[in-house]
């Protein structure tokens, strides 16, 4: 007997022949048996006995071992075989997966197994794939180099992909893998990847809904409509796990509405053929509305009083049944067990449903638990920053008794310092007895320092650069290190400060600072900006901290500063002698020499759940600072600040605030007729502060008008009102200011907080008055006493010219700068102006606008656009302003 039984398959270089079908994954081709047809014995004859192994041969295998071969089938030599046999030798043969070609001769008993082995991947190569990219791929891929290829492990893989591509919501997505033929039995693996557009949501429908409205019930889904409106939406895109969350809003938004039978019978999401939209489909039963019954709460703890708490429950009888609101009580009922020192209270509502009233009557039974103490804080994850800093924030301590206070306390306070993740947590877990607790805090360090650099050309500022590095979280331990540098053509300061927060783990806070700082005020004539005062401060400054209470603390500080205040000689001065006409009376008042020392207070109250980005609480402080310990300066500066966080729900948080300070001098004013607060101790206004307004925007100003004097006879003063802010716009600044603040951060969805985004909406009102009236020249036409014609005025240095009680001072009855009439028929050598006095009121500056902070990559940024609703004349706005920093 000679016979054959073989299986076959074909795949050569595209594997779609057999595989792409494997794209919709259809069912594998079955393996192709080839054996001669079988003959019926002639009659009276027996049929074929069972033949013996006589030897078993392998070949055309490579990288197997022909024992490794045998290892898989269960012919062995000496066994009886028949053709049941060899055709369960084939099946095994196929179930390795090894071969791509193989078959099996029969030569009387002499077997040769003839195979042709898989290939090799070299490599395995995507295409296509722009939205995700292949690190997001790779993870999903079984098919490695150097592995043997196998068709399941490419239709596995070809699965995974396009699952991948769902979750992203492009159900359009095709994977087409191909094979690519090497030398050496050995293949490259492509992916061809279609990824299709994303699969949005075109519609959704809502049946059964009587008492609330589709729109009503589509605000509350997380699942939007595609359209024009949500252009910009995440949303938008088909999302399974997104489907049943929406179907958890509606039930919570019924029940908290009072429909406790309400259900979803059934959410049906429906792909169109072309695979780019859905049509999602709810079917609900809104059931009865009910009110709140009896209202009773049983309590098994000594400490609880059921009377008591009944008064502090915050649902009332017949009123509206609101589930969260009974979910809020459970943990609020929690919340205050856990300030008697039951950690692990446990509070059961008990519901009775009335149908026939429609009520539901609900008691609160707190369960006997025992009284808890802290076996144990657990500090994990924190390799930069020391155990004692997180540890000494805490309010509770090892084997004090358990307190829901002092561990929310504990979070608030961890959260503030700024070195961990957002909204930080301590986790409660039962100790190695039932009265015993291990708090565990879980830490996930972030980047604590902050680094500002930015170098620039400009027409008005030439080259400047800044630099500033701040590390709030030094060496680990809390301190906080800061230096920076700023230059450029207007103003250059240097600044070293260090602040030791525990001092010898003591909870006292000192610190210190020195400076440079070189600021060169400035105005604008026309389009260009000219320097008014230059001054050069160099000091120190001294502080120190402690707590008075867990929410109040007192700060101390000392500092000397040395100011000098001068005008440019060659622009302001006429001689040796500022000059007034050029300068204005109140810059040639502003300049000289002094030496303040400074000894000031802080007294804070602050409860905020969060310093850096607060959604609860108040902060209070007044702050004063005496100069005259010494020194040259003498005077009160009094402040006082006032903010309210309030969380409105759903993530909105509004922010109230206002301050306000006051200057009150002592001694006399610098020079006869001047304030006696100098210009450069008094409070500014403006950006960015106040937003609609430019920096010293608000408030006291001189404004220098030119004058049209081509008819002396008739000058006209060139106001704003023609198109002219100005020759000079110097602002004065005033003894009082006040300024408030209503702000509302605006949640994003996860997709725009991912990116850091977070916008907000403000209004700001504020003013800065109350200073002397400075002593304001007009420099125009002038009547010539000799003639009494008008005749334009010429500077002269000559010691006969004419002069004008203006020009002498009045002390010492010097002639300061020196005038005469210029002969009749010529042209004055000194440009015409003048002077007007501004702002100094203190009816307030409203503005309105929006802003947005984004952690960008390249650091924080803010952008505010704000429109002065109210302004008072003089006043200098600016609606669009920006800042960008870095954070390490």
């Amino acid at each position: 007997m000679n016979s054959v039984a073989s299986h076959k398959f074909s795949a050569r270089t595209q594997l779609s022949a057999f595989l792409l079908a494997g794209t919709m994954l259809s069912a594998p081709v079955m393996a192709q048996q080839v054996a001669p047809p079988t003959v019926p014995a002639p009659a009276g004859e027996a049929a074929p006995t069972a033949t013996t192994v006589q030897s078993i041969t392998v070949v055309g295998n490579q990288r197997l071992e022909a024992q490794t071969i045998l290892s898989y089938l269960r012919l062995r030599v000496g066994q009886t075989y028949d053709r049941s046999i060899l055709d369960q030798a084939l099946k095994d043969l196929a179930a390795t997966e090894l071969f791509k070609d193989f078959q099996i001769t029969d030569n009387n008993g002499a077997l040769t197994i003839e195979v042709t082995e898989n290939p090799v991947i070299n490599r395995v190569i995507l295409e296509g794939n722009k939205r995700l990219k292949e690190d997001k791929i790779r993870p999903e891929i079984k098919l490695a180099p150097r592995q043997i290829f196998t068709r399941s492990k490419v239709r596995a893989d070809v699965a995974r992909i396009i699952e991948l591509y769902k979750r992203q919501g492009r159900f359009a997505a095709t994977v087409e893998p191909k094979m690519v033929s090497l030398d050496q039995n050995r293949v490259d693996v492509v992916f061809e990847i279609n990824e299709g557009p994303k699969s949005k949501v075109r519609q959704i429908s809502i049946l059964g809904n009587e008492k609330f409205s589709d729109g009503d019930l589509k605000d509350e889904m997380a699942t939007k409509e595609s359209g024009l409106l949500t252009i910009l939406s995440s949303n938008t895109s088909y999302d399974p796990d997104r489907l049943a969350y929406d179907q958890q809003k509606l039930r919570l938004f019924y029940l908290q509405n009072g429909y406790a039978d309400f259900r979803v019978i059934s959410a049906v999401a429906e792909l169109t053929s072309n695979k780019q939209d859905f049509i999602i489909t709810y079917v609900v039963e809104e059931g009865e509305r009910y009110k709140f019954g009896d209202i009773d709460v049983k309590s098994e703890l000594r400490d609880f009083q059921p009377e008591m708490l009944k008064t502090l429950l915050p649902m009332k009888k017949d009123d509206w049944y609101d589930a969260k609101l009974v979910e809020d009580t459970v943990e609020s009922l929690s919340e205050t067990a856990g300030l008697f020192g039951y950690a692990f209270a446990d509070i059961n509502p008990e519901f009775r449903r009335d149908p026939e009233t429609r009520t539901m009557q609900i008691t609160f039974n707190v369960a006997e638990s025992p009284r808890t103490y802290v076996e144990r804080i657990d500090v994990n994850g924190n390799t930069l920053t020391h155990d004692k800093v997180v540890r000494r924030e805490f309010r509770l301590n090892e084997g004090d008794a358990f307190n829901s206070f002092g561990i929310k306390r504990t979070e608030n306070r961890l959260n503030s310092l700024g070195y961990f993740q957002e909204n930080l947590e301590i986790e409660r877990k039962e100790g190695s007895a039932p009265d015993r607790i291990i708090l565990e805090t879980n830490v996930q360090e972030k980047p604590t320092g902050e680094l500002s650099l930015s170098a620039g050309f400009s027409s008005i500022e030439n080259f400047l650069l800044q630099a500033s590095i701040r590390q709030r979280n030094f060496r680990g331990l809390g301190q906080q290190l800061q230096a920076s540098v700023n230059y450029s053509s207007y103003s250059k300061s240097v600044e070293l400060g260090f602040t030791e927060p525990y001092l010898f783990d003591r909870n006292i806070s000192v610190g210190g600072s020195v400076y440079r700082r070189d600021l060169n005020s400035f105005n604008f004539i026309d389009n260009d900006r000219r320097t008014t005062f230059e001054q050069v401060t160099t000091g120190f400054q001294l502080n120190a901290g402690v707590p008075l209470t867990e929410f109040m603390s007192f700060f101390a500080r000392y500092s000397l500063n040395y100011d000098d205040v001068t005008l440019d000689r060659g622009t302001y001065f006429f001689g040796d002698q500022c000059d007034p006409f050029i300068a204005g009376r109140y810059l040639c008042d502003a300049i000289g020499k002094r030496t303040t020392s400074l000894v000031g207070y802080t007294l804070a109250y602050d409860d905020r759940d969060n310093r850096i980005r607060p959604t609860r609480g108040q902060s209070l402080s007044l702050s004063q600072d005496f100069a005259g310990l010494g020194g040259s300066v003498k005077y009160v500066k009094t402040r006082v600040n006032a903010s309210k966080h309030f969380n409105l729900g759903s993530r909105f948080i509004l922010n109230i605030s206002a301050e306000g300070g006051y200057i009150f001098p002592f001694g006399s004013a610098p020079n006869p007729g001047s304030d006696k607060v100098r210009l450069t101790d008094r409070f500014f206004l403006g950006e960015p502060q106040m937003r609609g307004f430019d920096i010293r925007g608000v408030g006291p100003r001189v404004i220098r008008y030119s004058v049209d004097n081509t008819d002396p006879a008739n000058p006209i003063v060139v106001t704003e009102t023609d198109g002219n802010r100005g020759q000079i716009d110097d602002a004065l600044g005033g003894r009082a200011y006040y300024q408030g603040r209503i702000e509302v951060d605006i949640p994003l969805g996860t997709g725009a907080k991912e990116l850091g985004l977070r916008p907000s909406v403000f209004l700001d009102v504020g003013s800065v008055f109350s200073v002397r009236r400075p002593e304001l020249t007009t420099l125009a036409t002038f009547t010539d006493p000799s003639d009494g014609l008008a005749k334009n005025l010429c500077r002269n240095s000559a010691t006969s010219a004419v002069t004008f009680g203006s020009n002498i001072n009045p002390v010492s009855g010097a002639v300061e700068t020196q005038y005469q009439y210029c002969p009749t028929g010529t042209t004055s050598n000194l440009a015409p102006f003048e002077e007007r006095f501004f702002g100094d009121t203190w009816m307030p500056r409203v503005s309105i606008g929006a802003g947005v902070n984004w952690n960008s990559p390249f650091g924080p940024f803010r952008i505010d656009f704000a429109y002065a609703l109210r302004k008072e004349e003089g006043d200098d706005t600016k609606r669009f302003s920006f800042n960008v920093g870095t954070q390490f």
